[in-house]
Order: structure tokens, then sequence, then C-alpha cells
């Protein structure tokens, strides 16, 4: 009899979140089957005193951004987590609503061996409603359907932890704003899988990522990087005039298109990392599962 896959969660905070914080690992705790170990990463503060005894912590002596705080938690399961087969990483001001998610989890890493991410469905607490933009596919309208898709969301999922031996782990340098698609671009072309599960819910307050202070700045530069760490050289401006045209017609505000152009400018001219282009191979298969690496 095959021993059930090995659960664990990354949660990185900034301390400022201490009873949503409780709310979240309590949720965890009661998750079914075996217990799932938790590491919660302090980013530039102490969290000892904020979580309850038997959850790990990792104090950082600084904020390192979203991905270098996963990165750090996933480190602290061995060189690629590799103490767990499954890491969930968890928003600090969410919540687990069903004691069977980690179980769902198990089911699903052990039924599909290509599977290496899956995306959960993020709802607001009160509505019980799901953002398009939290539905990681093009075809949005319908949250309530799952389906094979080509990124997922950062605060809301979990990932084989085969993918980041393979792969490698987030891209630390991005600090906010599409790590994720860098990662699940990296693991779609080593061939793996990645779902949006509709069952598999995380209980989040509907919140703009426009309210962080370097949004703008941040996603144009990170946009930049995407296309030019992981795009075949033709695609990159092709993928980058995409955007820019969509960023244009959304009309931002003076404020935030001068953000914007700074980080777009910032992008070209700063150093994006190792560049490994997909292969044609994965371009085809992005498209074929309905967003073609150009949008």
């Amino acid at each position: 009899m095959t021993a059930p896959l090995r659960v664990g969660a990354v949660i990185i905070t900034m301390g400022n979140r201490p009873d949503d914080l409780k709310a979240l690992l309590d949720s965890v705790a009661r998750q079914e089957g075996d217990p799932v170990e938790v590491v919660v990463v302090g980013q530039g503060v102490t969290v000892t005193g904020l979580v309850p005894a038997g959850v790990r912590t990792l104090d950082l002596p600084e904020n390192l951004g979203i991905p270098g705080g996963r990165n750090a938690g996933i480190e602290a399961f061995g060189p690629g987590g590799r103490e767990v087969d499954v890491l969930l990483f968890l928003d600090d001001d969410g919540l687990l609503p069903r004691t069977d998610t980690a179980e769902l989890c198990r089911q699903a890493f052990t039924e599909d061996p290509e599977l290496g991410i899956v995306s959960f469905r993020i709802a607001d607490p009160d509505t019980g409603a799901t953002a398009r933009r939290h539905v990681p596919r093009l075809r949005a309208a319908d949250p309530m359907r799952s389906s094979r898709v080509t990124t997922f969301l950062g605060g809301a999922n979990a990932v084989r932890t085969k993918v980041f031996e393979q792969v490698g782990g987030l891209p630390g340098a991005f600090f906010y704003a599409h790590e994720e698609t860098d990662l699940a671009w990296r693991a779609l072309d080593a061939g793996w899988q990645i779902d949006y599960r509709a069952d598999m819910v995380l209980f989040h307050p509907t919140t703009a990522p426009s309210r962080h202070a370097s949004y703008h700045h941040n996603v144009a530069r990170n946009r930049v990087w995407l296309a030019r760490r992981n795009l075949p050289a033709v695609l990159v401006p092709v993928y980058l005039g995409v955007w820019t045209l969509l960023t244009l017609v959304r009309r931002p505000s003076a404020a935030a298109l001068k953000a914007w152009c700074g980080g777009f400018r910032e992008g070209w001219r700063a150093d994006c990392g190792p560049r490994r282009p997909m292969k044609w191979k994965t371009v085809w298969r992005l498209t074929r599962l309905g967003r073609p690496p150009v949008i």
C-alpha cells in the first residue's frame, strides 16, 4: 500500500494580521488526514508568539518580497522542499473553509503523476463570490468550472515539490507580481500540468491588487522580465506590445502610467536573471490550453 503524500504549508507574514493568521493556522490544523506541517515565515519581523506551539517559524532579517519569502519557506523543508511531497502556499489573511482540502490535494497529485501545480478557487468570505481575476484563465465567466490552466494564484495553491527540484523556485528578484506565471511557464516547459480546482477553496477578502504602492511599477517591470526570461525571442516584442496596448486601453491615471513606464524601462535595463526560452512545443501547448504566450 502506497503511503499518503506528505503535505506541508508555507505562510508568509509581515506580522500585521495576527488574528487572521491564527484563524488560518486553525483551519490548516483542522484538515483531515495526516497533519499538515506548517512553516510561518516572518518578513522582517519576529513571528514567535504569533503562532501556536508546534508550528515552525522562520524569521527573515528583512522583507524579501512574496517570492523571496516563499522560497525561504520552501527551503525550510529541505532543499527544494524535499522533506514533503506537496507544499500549500496560503495568504496569511486567508482561511480554508473546508476540512478536506489537504486530502483533495493528496488525491489529485496521487492520481495524476504529471500534475505539478493546483490553483485553488479564491472566494470572498462574506459573499462567496469569486472575482474574474482570481480565475487563472481567459474564459473566467464560470469560476465553478475546474480546468487545466497555464498559471496559478500565488496565495492559494499547492505545488508538488518535485517541480521545485526540477525547475527551481520562484524568481526572488520579482519581489511582487507575475512570479507565479514565471514558475508556471517553467513547469509547463518541463512537462508538468497545472489545474484550477473550484472545489479547493480559500476564503480571502476581496481586495484590489493596486493597493500595493509598487503595483504599477512592478507589474510593468516584471512583465518585461517574464518575457525576457521565458519567451522565444520573436515573441518577446509581440507579448509586450499586446500588454502595452491593453494597459493604455484601460486608461490608467497619470500617476499610475508614470509608475508603469518607469517599471517598463527598468525591465529592459536591469538584469532579469537567467534566460531559458521555452520550447515551441510549449508555446503550442499554451495555445491549445487557451492562453498563447502573447497575452
